[in-house]
């Protein structure tokens, strides 16, 4: 076959090798590399846009909405209620309190809807019910994206916390 071009192919990749470039080791060299270019651009098609696409902010506003309904819930540990809040751990003296109380224990919250503002901000409408009676309605707030946790924002926990006029330090940096 000496004097003819040879020709390699893969899916959408056609590779032409000339008859001096027919050696083992060029032949590797250059099926190695077209494998190569053919992974990254297969991962690069693979790899789905953050919160443009519809599944990914269904997602999105569905771990949102189940974290605030787990932070507001009553019956929610302090130790996990940490995990949800921005900052957290800056308010766990607090929020260990505030788990003893029998105000606290009969919260819950309803969120109404989510809007996503970036790629790790969104706003929070929601209402806080007190047993069965809204206490607080139509009440927004901020959820931020930490790490790969969407959490209630220490602003928005510190906004609701200073109307029954006992906000913990940790608000003071609050923004």
């Amino acid at each position: 076959m000496t004097g003819k071009s040879a020709f390699y192919t893969a899916p959408g990749v056609r590779l032409m090798i000339s008859p001096n470039l027919r050696s083992g080791r060029t032949r590797t060299r250059l099926a190695f590399g077209s494998f190569v270019v053919l992974g990254v651009i297969a991962i690069l098609l693979a790899t789905p846009s953050v919160v443009s696409a519809s599944s990914s902010s269904g997602s999105t506003t569905a771990a949102i909405k189940a974290n605030w309904t787990t932070f507001f819930n009553g019956t929610t540990p302090a130790a996990k209620k940490e995990t949800l809040l921005q900052n957290g751990t800056e308010f766990a003296t607090f929020l260990q309190a505030q788990a003893k109380t029998t105000t606290a224990r009969s919260t819950t919250v309803k969120v109404t809807k989510v809007t996503l503002l970036s790629k790790t901000t969104a706003r929070v409408t929601y209402t806080i019910y007190l047993g069965t009676t809204p206490a607080e309605p139509n009440a927004t707030g901020m959820a931020l994206l930490v790490g790969k946790v969407w959490k209630v924002s220490d602003a928005s926990f510190c906004a609701l916390v200073s109307l029954e006029g006992s906000a913990p330090k940790a608000c003071a940096k609050a923004t």
